[in-house]
């Protein structure tokens, strides 16, 4: 009997980039899960967190507990920086109430970033003579290693793993892979030159590359540098993992 996942699919995804929640939804089956989409979501309540706005962000919180509450097995999330949140900081805004506290400890104990859940807990590129998706992805790919998942999640293993994976993929070193991209949510809109600053330091890298494709595993990220690379007529282009691993 296939496991049963529940997917949080993100504001981001959900409103700007349907296709990868699509591509998601491949990943998973493909992986031997099956896929549920609990209809009640919605933002994770990051924004507000981040703002400072805890008491506009706990309504947002207590809503997704309780959706996710209602479905059983892990809840997989195609984004660091919301798996972040729903991992770290529902702990942080609910740490001076137990009974909301305990309801989001039980939350964040089944909560997993999509390559997490891949590679952790279904074996996926874990190791040598490990299982595959059977991706294909012919030329160079760049990996960018966004803030939540890296220092949030400490995820960083499990999406090269991944990519190493991908049939006809040269995976390249991103010089400063692990540098933000200067998007950090309301950050580039609060500091919009430092964040233009970010954006303009990991085009250049990425150029340098030579790698036609960058992966990120963060659709702020994705739509951040792709944003600047359209801006600036530059030719590589943002994909996010998941489109990777559903080609064929």
């Amino acid at each position: 009997m296939p496991e049963t996942v529940q997917l949080f699919v993100t504001c981001l995804v959900d409103t700007f980039f349907p296709g990868i929640g699509e591509a998601v939804v491949r990943v998973l089956r493909r992986a031997g899960a099956r896929v549920e989409f609990p209809a009640g979501q919605t933002c994770c309540g990051q924004p507000a967190f981040n703002a400072g706005l805890r008491s506009e962000a706990r309504p947002i919180a207590e809503h997704t507990i309780r959706v996710f509450e209602a479905a059983p097995g892990p809840v997989v999330i195609p984004s660091g920086s919301c798996a972040a949140m729903v991992r770290h900081g529902y702990l942080e805004l609910f740490r001076d109430d137990p009974g909301w506290l305990a309801r989001a400890e039980g939350l964040a104990r089944r909560t997993y970033e999509l390559t997490e859940y891949l590679v952790d807990v279904r074996g996926i590129a874990a190791g040598p003579g490990a299982p595959t998706l059977g991706a294909r992805w012919p030329g160079k790919l760049a990996y960018h290693a966004s803030c939540h998942l890296l220092r949030g999640l400490g995820v960083d293993r499990q999406p090269r793993a991944l990519l190493a994976s991908v049939e006809g993929a040269e995976l390249v070193d991103l010089p400063g892979h692990d540098e933000c991209c200067g998007f950090g949510g309301v950050f580039s809109v609060e500091h919009p030159e430092l964040s233009a600053e970010f954006l303009n330091r990991k085009i250049a890298n990425l150029e340098s590359t030579g790698a036609p494709t960058l992966v990120v595993a963060d659709t702020g990220c994705l739509m951040h540098i792709q944003g600047g690379l359209r801006r600036q007529d530059r030719s590589p282009r943002v994909v996010h993992i998941a489109e990777v691993l559903a080609s064929v």
